[in-house]
C-alpha cells in the first residue's frame, strides 16, 4: 500500500558505476529479474550482511570476496538460493564464473546477490542466458530500471540521491533498495546498493557504511523476521577529481558521511513505507534510557507486539498494550512511575497510569493518521533510540500465505 511513498525521485548517475537489467523469467516470463552492476576499475567496496546463521549461498560468497578487487555485482530475484547447501553454493559460483567469463574478469571479482523464495534450487541456466543482455544494457543512468529489477513483493521501486559540492567538484551519492517483508534489523529482507564517485579508502568506507546501516537499515522492522539474504553494499568509484578520503575527518568526509546517511535513511524508510500490507508508517522513539540497548529493547518490544500492530491497523488507541510491551521489554529495575508515553503529541500515560489530560477522542485522532509517532520517556538517563515499523493488516497475512502460489 506504500504509505507516503510516491514515484522515484531523480536518481543522479554516479560516474564509474553502471547498471544493466535483463529478463531471465525466473518466476514468470518477461519479468526483469536479473541486474548486473559494474564498478569502475580501482573502486573500493564495502558491505554489511545478514547475521542469520542460515545465510544464503550468495551471502557466503560475497562476504568472502568483498575485500578483493570487486568489479561486478550480479543480482537475481525470484529465488533466494538459501537453504540450498553445497549445491546452492556451487550454483552461485557458476553464475559468477559465467558473468566473469563474459566480462573478461576473474570470477572472484563478481559478487552474487539473490532474493526470493528460500529452499529452491537456483535456476542457473535461466540466469546465465540473461547475462549477455544485462551486460549489453549497462549504463550509468539505469538506476530507476535497476530499482524495479530487484523488487520481489515490493509494490514500488525505492531509491534516493544526493549531491554536494566540495572545492568546486560535484560529488554524487545514489542508492536503491528492495524489501517489503521478512524485515528485521541485522539487516532486514533487503538488498541495498549505494554508490558514490568520491575516492575513499576501503577501511574508511566500511566504517562509513556500518555506521549508516546502524542508523537506518538496522533501525527498521516490519515483522521481526531476519532474512537469510540481507546485504547492503557501498561503492566508491573514485571518479570525482578530489583527493582520496583516508581518514574519518575533514570537510569532505563530513559531507560524504551526511549524504550517505541521508540516502541510507531514505531508502530504508521506503522499505517500511512499502511493508507488506502496511497501512501505517510508525515511528517509535524511546528517550531517557540508561543505555542505548535498553532503548532499543523497549522500542522493539513495542514494534514487534502483534497486539499493538493490530491496534494500529484498526486505529484503536488501546494504550494499555503499549504499557504492557514496555513492561516486558526486560529493562532491569524499571521504575514505571517515571515513564510517560505519547501518541503523537498526546500524552496517554504518565507516572504509570492514564494521563489526567488524556481522552479517547484525542488518542483516536492520532491513530487515524497514516503516519503515527509513539514516544516513550523512560526517565532513567540520557540515551535515545528511534526505529520505524508498520501496522499488521489482513493483507500482510494474505501476501505471506500466498507467497509461493
Amino acid at each position: 500500500m506504500a504509505v507516503g511513498l510516491g514515484p522515484l525521485p531523480t536518481l543522479h548517475p554516479v560516474p564509474g558505476f553502471e547498471l544493466g537489467i535483463a529478463s531471465a523469467g525466473i518466476k514468470r516470463p518477461g519479468r526483469k529479474d536479473v541486474v548486473v552492476m559494474r564498478c569502475a576499475e580501482g573502486s573500493t567496496v564495502a558491505g554489511v550482511f545478514t547475521l542469520n546463521a542460515f545465510c544464503a549461498a550468495p551471502v557466503i560468497l560475497s562476504k568472502k570476496r568483498v575485500l578483493g578487487p570487486v568489479r561486478y555485482f550480479l543480482t537475481n530475484t525470484g529465488n533466494a538460493n538459501a537453504g540450498t547447501g553445497e549445491p546452492g553454493l556451487a550454483a552461485a559460483e557458476r553464475t559468477c564464473a559465467r558473468l566473469a567469463e563474459l566480462a573478461g574478469v576473474d570470477a572472484t571479482a563478481v559478487l552474487p546477490f539473490s532474493t526470493g523464495v528460500i529452499g529452491e534450487p537456483l535456476p542457473v541456466e535461466k540466469i546465465e542466458a540473461a547475462l549477455g543482455d544485462a551486460l549489453a544494457d549497462l549504463a550509468e543512468g539505469n538506476w530507476a530500471a535497476a530499482a524495479t529489477g530487484i523488487m520481489t513483493t515490493d509494490t514500488l521501486p525505492k531509491g534516493a540521491s544526493r549531491q554536494f559540492v566540495h572545492d568546486g567538484v560535484t560529488v554524487t551519492v545514489t542508492g536503491i533498495s528492495k524489501g517489503a517483508g521478512m524485515i528485521k534489523p541485522n539487516m532486514a529482507t533487503m538488498l541495498g546498493y549505494i554508490a558514490t564517485d568520491a575516492k575513499v579508502a576501503q577501511g574508511v568506507l566500511q566504517d562509513l557504511l556500518r555506521d549508516a546501516a546502524n542508523k537506518s537499515f538496522n533501525r527498521i522492522t516490519i515483522d521481526g523476521d531476519t532474512s537469510t539474504n540481507d546485504c547492503c553494499m557501498l561503492v566508491a568509484t573514485g571518479q570525482a577529481a578530489l583527493p582520496e578520503v583516508t581518514q574519518a575527518s575533514g570537510e569532505l568526509f563530513a559531507a560524504l558521511k551526511q549524504a550517505v546517511l541521508e540516502v541510507s535513511m531514505e531508502v530504508a524508510q521506503a522499505i517500511v513505507r512499502d511493508g507488506e500490507g502496511a497501512t501505517k508508517f510508525v515511528t517509535v522513539q524511546v528517550n531517557g534510557g540508561g543505555t542505548y540497548q535498553e532503548c532499543l529493547d523497549v522500542a522493539y518490544a513495542v514494534a514487534h507486539s502483534p497486539l499493538i500492530k493490530t491496534a494500529l491497523f484498526a486505529s484503536d488507541p488501546n494504550w494499555g498494550r503499549i504499557l504492557a510491551a514496555v513492561g516486558r521489554a526486560g529493562v532491569p529495575q524499571l521504575d514505571v512511575s517515571k515513564i510517560d508515553v505519547f501518541l503523537g503529541d498526546v500524552c496517554i500515560a504518565s507516572k504509570g497510569g492514564r494521563a489526567a489530560t488524556y481522552t479517547e477522542d484525542l488518542g483516536a485522532a492520532v491513530m487515524a493518521r497514516e503516519e503515527i509517532g509513539i514516544r516513550i520517556e523512560l526517565g532513567r538517563g540520557g540515551c535515545s533510540e528511534t526505529i520505524w515499523t508498520t501496522d499488521l493488516s489482513h493483507e500482510y497475512v494474505k501476501i505471506n500465505a500466498e507467497y509461493r502460489t
